[in-house]
């Protein structure tokens, strides 16, 4: 595919968008996925894997808990990625992540996931670029074998924020006591590795795009949690589930 240039793609929402009543379409697409929560859990044949991943201060965390904070948690897990353990590194890069693959019935979120072993890790040249073009080769197969041997229906979202936006949110970290938690002060040093992050991420799209990418606006987080929630529920909708009944 043609490499997608993320500076060419809007990081708002589009102007003629309603607020207030995207949010409370929002809202009613939650209430929908409860029940197809509960049909994927019962009926047992599929399972849904979403891939979220984006800069710091995108949002990743605020979108999870509201998109997916409604759900039953026993259907619905999350995972955040962080630095590989020893344990982990004596593995396969896909090892640790493997094991956190939903099982049937199951919907799991990755908070960051194995995307970082082409992204952080290349921007950094802990990894040459030989071993990262492997890695992308392996991330489809890894993909591939997920879909076609355990039904895995996986949703790769990209939360696209504007550096202004990341900026201003990284200094409300160091203001707002509310959002203190969240401050590490490497987290501005990785925003001045902006451009080459861009470049890795676009490398991304363009080379581990058998399934394909959601690029998400992400300056409002009203509007980031609706194309969450909507793609979410679309594919649940598109599974056509029925409850399991019992045999006369």
């Amino acid at each position: 595919m043609s490499k997608i240039k993320l500076s060419a793609i809007s990081t708002t929402a589009p102007k003629k968008l309603d607020k207030e009543k995207t949010k409370a379409a929002t809202r009613e697409i939650l209430q929908e996925l409860d029940e197809l929560q509960n049909l994927l859990y019962a009926q047992h044949k599929h399972c849904v894997l979403m891939v979220v991943q984006g800069m710091d201060a995108s949002g990743k965390d605020g979108v999870i808990k509201n998109v997916t904070g409604t759900l039953n948690p026993q259907g619905c897990t999350v995972h955040s990625f962080k630095a590989p353990t020893p344990e982990e590194t004596d593995h396969d890069f896909l090892w640790r992540v493997h094991k956190q693959a939903p099982g049937k019935g199951m919907i799991q979120v990755f908070n960051r996931s194995h995307y970082e072993d082409i992204l952080i890790q290349r921007v950094h040249k802990w990894i040459d670029e030989k071993t990262a073009r492997k890695r992308m080769t392996a991330i489809n197969d890894f993909e591939k074998l997920l879909t076609e041997h355990n039904n895995t229906h996986i949703l790769k979202f990209y939360l696209h924020v504007s550096r202004e936006a990341q900026q201003q949110r990284l200094t409300e970290r160091t203001e707002d006591p509310r959002k203190m938690w969240k401050y590490n002060e490497n987290d501005l040093e990785e925003a001045k590795l902006w451009d080459q992050y861009m470049d890795a991420y676009e490398d991304a799209f363009k080379y581990c795009n058998d399934i394909p990418w959601i690029i998400v606006p992400a300056d409002h987080n009203w509007y980031k949690e609706y194309i969450i929630a909507l793609t979410l529920r679309d594919t649940l909708k598109s599974l056509h589930m029925k409850y399991p009944r019992l045999k006369k």
